[in-house]
């Protein structure tokens, strides 16, 4: 599995994690086993919320790391309404109890809400000063909120930004991306394969490319497509498992080189359209 740099972390991290939005609908034992066989081909990125399954999520996330917490670059977020100061710190111990450890890797806040920006950094710093946080970041965030965070913090924050980006869905590549090449600001992909996880088929001409591509390496079109989102330095993505067969298929884009013939063709199978403006969320 390929590492690389996280942000201002000073940590490399998995360029390909594991998601676990809506894990707890499953019967436990196997988001839990996919999960553990993630870290087990080297996925050891793992990425929670306090929103999902409110806290369900996390509380699998504790169980499926138990006794492996020093193999794992734990991530989770914090509500916006919870972004206050004093929440934001409230929130981080409640998860912490949740996942069964000490501290977080990096927390981030979900998305912006109504709470000053200068309160969550406090809270977050407050965090950080306390040994509960290694680093922290933000997700849905666009270039004016990014940039207005990093005038309040500083040049080494935020550490990433997790955004919503997959085939069908580059309109991160005309700002965000850009802007976190050239801030140091890691760059991490939720729902890589689109809010319904399907790519198009094999009839149609992107699924032919994919296909080809796929062919070529003796790989699947989802590894294919997970390694076109990560292949620039900034870029992590984290997938979800359902099961570890699943979880397996995922790993293998770890380390699938792709020419820059195959990424130029996957380029023009999947344009990046229109123009620089509402960041897309799910």
């Amino acid at each position: 599995m390929q590492k690389r740099q996280f942000g201002s972390s000073g940590r490399n991290v998995a360029v390909i994690g594991q998601g676990t939005w809506n894990i707890e609908k499953a019967d436990p034992s196997r988001p839990i086993a996919a999960l553990q066989r993630g870290l087990d081909l080297g996925m050891t990125h793992i990425d929670c919320a306090e929103m999902y399954g409110s806290g369900q999520a996390e509380e699998l996330v504790g169980r499926a790391i138990a006794g492996r917490r020093n193999e794992v670059f734990l991530v989770s977020k914090v509500l916006p309404t919870h972004a206050s100061r004093s929440g934001v710190v409230a929130a981080c111990h409640a998860s912490l109890v949740r996942l069964k450890t000490d501290h977080l890797d990096c927390f981030l806040l979900h998305w912006r809400g109504r709470y000053a920006l200068e309160d969550t950094v406090a809270g977050f710093e407050e965090l950080r000063r306390h040994g509960k946080i290694r680093t922290w970041g933000v997700s849905n965030f666009d270039v004016p909120d990014l940039e207005e965070i990093r005038a309040i913090a500083g040049k080494d924050h935020p550490a990433c930004n997790q955004v919503l980006y997959h085939l069908q869905e580059r309109a991160i590549e005309h700002a965000v991306l850009p802007w976190c090449e050239r801030n140091g600001v890691a760059v991490v992909a939720y729902s890589p394969f689109g809010s319904n996880g399907r790519l198009p088929g094999e009839r149609t001409s992107r699924g032919r490319v994919l296909k080809d591509i796929a062919d070529a390496h003796g790989a699947s079109v989802h590894q294919v497509a997970l390694r076109f989102l990560v292949r620039k330095s900034p870029l992590f993505t984290i997938p979800k498992a359902s099961n570890p067969e699943h979880a397996a298929a995922n790993a293998g884009a770890g380390d699938l080189e792709l020419s820059e013939t195959e990424l130029a063709q996957i380029d023009r199978a999947f344009p990046l359209k229109g123009r620089a403006g509402t960041l897309p969320t799910l």
